[in-house]
């Protein structure tokens, strides 16, 4: 599995906490979610690899984090300069994010390059980034078996015709339900999705071909809907209290998601392949949100997750 996408650091304030200088991202909530869900195996060469950029103020601290997870890093590259910054705030229910700054640093005009040996990945996740960026890469990987992508509304609102391009490229689009709907012009989410998935409502409309065949729709507390070609699946999100910083909980449900279809031919054809990693999605996001930063992952213990996913089976029905 390979992950594009920012690595950096966050001044993250809630009403439950807050910190500076916390090791976060796209790529690292996406990638320490995803190499939980598919560990190092002995003797073996990471399974999950990292493609960003970052400074020279990147800490050794923080490289050995994300190393111990098993990521591999091969993929990031140094530049001089300061390493992607982000500061936000969150208030009452934390279901909006006010952003005080964002600093891209390295990452402006930074041009991936996919390791030659990683050109044919299970899965390839552009997470959040510029769409010119996600095209580039999914045209140094036509060997992926399955390709993904995330983004959001500062891309719909400026970009949209290179947006366009690249959900027309891509297996998956993840996105939330303002996202859809926004691209679409259209308040009802089923009518959006079907008007995203056929390419009528991206740039040049449907003759200019069909969208994403498989659209995953983050709903926050209200759970997630995946529109595959195999059908509907709608789950709820685990019903936590512990609500300490919602930041990074969309690239984590994504991170799992997709590491939990690797290697499955065919999954985006087969609904209990589908329904169990949305499941797995769906609990490793309610981990992300009880931790400040990225550290609800890189903090997770596996016994406590299983525990945490077999009750929410049981929930759920599955």
């Amino acid at each position: 599995m390979v992950i594009v996408g920012s690595i950096g650091f966050d001044d993250i304030e809630t009403p439950e906490a807050s910190g500076s200088d916390l090791l976060g991202g796209a790529a690292t909530h996406a990638g320490l979610s995803s190499v939980f869900h598919m560990p190092l195996q002995p003797r073996r060469p990471p399974r999950v690899g990292l493609v960003s950029a970052v400074g020279t103020d990147f800490s050794s601290e923080a490289q050995s984090i994300l190393e111990e997870a098993g990521l591999n890093l091969a993929g990031v590259v140094r530049r001089d300069g300061q390493t992607f910054r982000w500061s936000g705030r969150y208030e009452g229910s934390m279901e909006e994010v006010h952003t005080i700054s964002t600093d891209v640093n390295v990452l402006k005009d930074f041009s991936p390059e996919i390791p030659v040996i990683w050109n044919d990945p299970d899965v390839l996740f552009c997470a959040n980034t510029h769409p010119r960026t996600q095209v580039s890469v999914l045209d140094q990987c036509p060997g992926a078996a399955v390709t993904a992508l995330d983004s959001f509304m500062l891309w719909i609102e400026t970009e949209f015709e290179t947006l366009s391009e690249a959900l027309r490229k891509v297996d998956v689009a993840i996105l939330n339900e303002e996202e859809v709907c926004s691209i679409a012009g259209d308040g009802i989410l089923s009518r959006a999705v079907d008007m995203v998935r056929s390419g009528v409502a991206l740039y040049g409309g449907e003759a200019a071909g069909p969208g994403p065949r498989s659209l995953i729709v983050k709903r926050g507390s209200s759970g997630s809907v995946a529109y595959l070609p195999c059908g509907t699946i709608t789950l709820p999100a685990y019903p936590t209290d512990d609500l300490v910083d919602p930041t990074g909980c969309g690239d984590s449900f994504a991170g799992a998601l997709l590491a939990n279809i690797a290697g499955r031919k065919g999954a985006l054809n087969q609904l209990d392949t589908m329904r169990n990693a949305l499941l797995h999605a769906t609990v490793t996001a309610s981990f992300t949100i009880e931790g400040l930063g990225a550290s609800g992952l890189y903090a997770l213990e596996r016994g406590k997750y299983h525990a945490r996913a077999d009750k929410y089976r049981r929930m759920v029905g599955l």
